[in-house]
């Protein structure tokens, strides 16, 4: 199981704090569950956004992070402040 959290802009878009998804071989990285979730379709073309943001286990990562069973990965726009 994958625990995916949502913030900022993409929870509000989305309407979902999180939501848990079964893990198989085929997600071996953060792309491949990214991909996964753009298959939706809809607003969830959201996160195909270039500046997209990502962590796993709540440490920053890339997209080609790998993946495992019981990994929280979490999803967020970049931040900007003034």
């Amino acid at each position: 199981m994958i625990r995916v959290q949502y913030f900022a802009r993409y929870r509000e878009a989305l309407g979902l704090d999180g939501e848990q998804l079964n893990w198989s071989e085929s997600l071996a990285c953060l792309d491949d569950l990214r991909r996964l979730l753009l298959e939706r379709g809809g607003v969830w073309e959201v996160l195909g956004e270039q500046n997209l943001m990502c962590a796993r286990n709540q440490e920053l990562c890339s997209l080609d992070e790998p993946l495992a069973d019981g990994d929280e990965v979490a999803f967020f726009p970049t931040v900007t402040g003034g």
